[in-house]
């Protein structure tokens, strides 16, 4: 239950803030795993370029080579199928990019495709949740490419080198399925039972117990969310339904933290993270109610791409008139390489102003940097074209390494990296490319950040109104079913678990919303009272659940292996 206080509609004008956004992060669990699958996917392909001694076509190589930084935590059926869209993505990017090229010169129409294609590919990476890196590795691929000389009859080749990179980085992305099929599941099983853990050992009502709560229920459902996209049937169906019964444990946890072990549920997280058995809660028929719940929510269609896109229009205009007046202004400033600002606005645009403000500061700061760096290993690449690739590649794992911590400090290895590959066709001036890069970079930031205040997110109060209205048709909808003496079959297993996520995403559309620069007042008191009752609804749910006297709450172990 939220122990906050219904307060007054928060003010049109929000101030943006410096504090804690250089702050380092606990590293991501799998932040090798990206980071090793890039060095594996882009280093075939450039040494075997580096042998035939064309260099020179690395760009359309590693355009395919970097779709290998998607898609690390999903499950390896959803893995594949992802892959492969991102894949698919990157090749129209790059063809609309090539034929541009090759029909025009004028580098305003090529700055206006460039804003529109990054338009374009930030409202489908988000309206997919395709996940990190997002838009910006495609947008970066897309602009770059239009600055490129080329002609018609040399498209189908490019494209191919582009085609076949992304092949091998699908395979790449796919190759540890052989050894731990079944290891993303559990991973995100592990970390939900792991965020539950922690906001029960606040008791519901210690110091940190809301931001625990928010954190426990958003990784339930993301947890959810990579069970549910696994196979219902075969042999995959029974792993999947094993961790299903803890991520119940973990939703239980969190509706009612004073009377959960927080130490039991992390021993279930730590026995998932090897190659063990998965631990079992029971086999009773309570199990086959909650996973009759699943089934159900399995069932209901998710929303249509369409009704995804309609929130994004404001993101998306942001990111076309960011863009393009970013690369406009390098163009006024006579600089040769307007994509580099347009791709730094590009990656601003977060999911409200503030987040837009915070990613702004940490590209500048990381570029900076960067562009440090890349003086001090310039000498060294330029001894040779080898060491050029083997600099490019240590840095594409330090980037990739350090992200996770802070996007600042993964700017910090990719500045150096996206300068050193403009030299695989041939020598540039280190002190060219270092002041281009550093005057791109504050342009971009600044006309970018400039766009995004002046596009404002109107809309986001309205979504806030639509989610309190949705956690309250939830709540009223699994409180209907408290009042029933025998529900049907799953029915309270699924209106449970519908009326988490709709608190799940009411707090998650209330902080999106609270981070606009200008927007009418926001109704926190009926935020603060949605989730005070539909935290009590679901308290009530577990109660009702631990009075079944066929509940086994002993734990063994479930004989399905990684």
């Amino acid at each position: 239950m939220s122990s906050a206080t219904p307060t007054p509609g928060t003010p049109p004008v929000r101030r943006l803030s410096l504090a804690g956004v250089l702050r380092l992060r606990r590293p991501s669990e799998i932040w090798f795993k990206p980071a090793l699958s890039s060095v594996a996917a882009v280093a075939p392909p450039n040494l075997l370029l580096l042998a035939f001694g064309r260099l020179d076509l690395a760009m359309y190589t590693m355009a395919g080579a970097l779709c290998a930084l998607y898609a690390h935590n999903r499950p390896y059926a959803a893995r594949a199928r992802t892959l492969a869209w991102v894949v698919l993505g990157m090749l129209g990017g790059v063809a609309v990019a090539l034929v541009t090229a090759s029909l025009t010169r004028n580098a305003v129409v090529l700055v206006t495709v460039g804003a529109l294609l990054a338009a374009v590919q930030k409202t489908l990476c988000d309206a997919t949740r395709v996940g990190p890196p997002g838009n910006v590795v495609l947008t970066f691929i897309s602009s770059a490419t239009l600055f490129v000389p080329q002609t018609l009859d040399r498209i189908p080749g490019h494209l191919a080198l582009a085609a076949a990179a992304g092949v091998w980085a699908w395979l790449v992305c796919m190759a540890p399925a052989l050894i731990r099929p079944h290891g993303p599941e559990r991973r995100a099983t592990a970390q939900a039972l792991n965020a539950a853990a922690a906001y029960a050992a606040t008791r519901g009502t210690g110091d940190g117990h809301a931001s625990a709560r928010a954190a426990g229920y958003a990784a339930v459902q993301a947890a959810w969310q990579t069970l549910l996209s696994l196979p219902a049937t075969g042999t995959r169906a029974t792993t999947r339904h094993a961790l299903e019964r803890l991520v119940v444990r973990a939703e239980v946890a969190l509706a009612a933290p004073a009377d959960t072990d927080p130490e039991r549920l992390r021993g279930w997280a730590l026995a998932l993270r090897g190659g063990g058995r998965i631990p079992r809660t029971g086999g009773t028929p309570e199990d086959r109610e909650e996973l009759l719940g699943v089934d159900a929510e399995l069932a209901a269609r998710p929303a249509p791409l369409r009704q995804r896109l309609g929130p994004l229009a404001p993101i998306a205009v942001r990111t076309a008139l960011g863009c393009a007046l970013a690369g406009y202004a390098s163009l006024a400033l006579g600089i040769g390489r307007p994509y580099w600002a347009l791709v730094t606005a590009a990656a601003l645009y977060q999911a409200n102003l503030t987040l837009t403000w915070s990613r702004a500061v940490q590209r500048v700061v990381g570029n900076l940097a960067g562009v440090l760096l890349f003086a001090a290993i310039a000498p060294l690449a330029h001894l040779g074209q080898a060491l050029l690739v083997l600099c490019c590649l240590a840095l594409n794992f330090g980037a990739e390494a350090l992200i996770t911590r802070n996007y600042w400090l993964g700017s910090v290895c990719v500045t150096p990296m996206a300068l050193l590959v403009t030299e695989f066709a041939g020598y540039q001036a280190p002190g060219d490319l270092m002041t281009e890069r550093a005057v791109d970079t504050l342009v971009g930031a600044l006309v970018g950040f400039l766009a995004a205040v002046a596009v404002t997110n109107r809309r986001a109060g309205n979504r806030v109104e639509h989610a309190v209205a949705a956690a309250d048709r939830a709540r009223e909808g699994a409180a209907r079913l408290l009042a029933e003496q025998a529900p049907a079959p799953g029915a309270l297993e699924a209106a449970r678990r519908n009326l988490a996520a709709a608190l799940t995403d009411l707090r998650a559309t209330a902080d999106g919303a609270a981070g606009e620069w200008w927007g009418r007042a926001l109704p926190q008191e009926r935020v603060v009272l949605a989730e005070q009752s539909g935290h009590r609804t679901l308290a009530e749910v577990v109660r009702r659940r631990a009075a079944r006297p066929d509940l086994d709450t002993g734990t063994r172990t479930e004989d399905v292996r990684p």
